[in-house]
Order: structure tokens, then sequence, then C-alpha cells
């Protein structure tokens, strides 16, 4: 996987601009933060991220990927405010989860989730290289 990087350009912080990459699509539906029986064990914002990324995680390890192998992620979060005031937070549990692997990243503000108490859910488009 490469990324790319336009020349110039400020370098991004926890994330990609864009990133190349040739071998096996893995497409993770969007997850959100429950657990394996799809019960929530908390309403809270930083914990449904941290197990929304261990739900990407498990579902990347069922395909022989990781998080190494992850080219484009999509946060939709229901508070863009608290998004924002919390990233430091955020990235201490995403670097715990995922590492340092930053793929492209798009975050959009949602009215609301199909799951009433989700407060994000994300997706993920990894490649597994031939």
């Amino acid at each position: 996987m490469k990324k790319l990087q336009p020349p110039g350009w400020a370098e991004p912080r926890g994330y990609a601009n864009g990133v190349m990459a040739r071998g096996t699509l893995i497409f993770v539906g969007g997850q959100i933060g429950w657990n394996a029986d799809q019960k929530f064990e908390t309403d809270d914002f930083i914990a449904q991220t941290r197990q929304a990324l261990l739900n990407i995680v498990a579902v990347l390890k069922a395909g022989g990927a990781g998080p190494e192998h992850m080219a484009r992620m999509t946060w939709y979060v229901v508070d863009r405010v608290e998004y924002v005031e919390r990233l430091k937070e955020l990235g201490v549990v995403y670097r715990e989860v995922m590492g340092k692997n930053f793929p492209a990243m798009t975050c959009v503000e949602v009215a609301a989730l199909v799951e009433e108490r989700a407060k994000i859910e994300i997706e993920v488009t990894a490649v597994l290289p031939d």
C-alpha cells in the first residue's frame, strides 16, 4: 500500500490524503459500538468508538487482514462537537486498537444512526496484498 501525498501539501495528522493499493478488497460494513452479541455496554462516545474499532479488527481478521491493510475509513458521528472536543482521547483509543495505521478517512456528522443508542458508525475498505 502506498500513501499519496501531493507535493507541497501539509502533512496530514491521523489520516492519509490518499492510498494506492493492489490486491483482494475487503469491505467492512458499518460497525457501531456494540459487542458481538449486538448489545451496548455503554453510551460513552469514546468507549463506543473503541468497541466499533475492535469490531472492525475482528471482521478484518476474519478475512485474513489487519489494521495495516486499511485503505479507507468513513466515520459517521451523531455529534460533531463531541467528536472534535474529544479528539485527544479518540486518538489514544485509535492508536491502542489500530496502531499507527492511518488510511484515507472521511468523517461526517449525521442526524441519527439506525441503532438509537449508537453514537458512531465506521466502515472500512481494506486491501489484502496479492
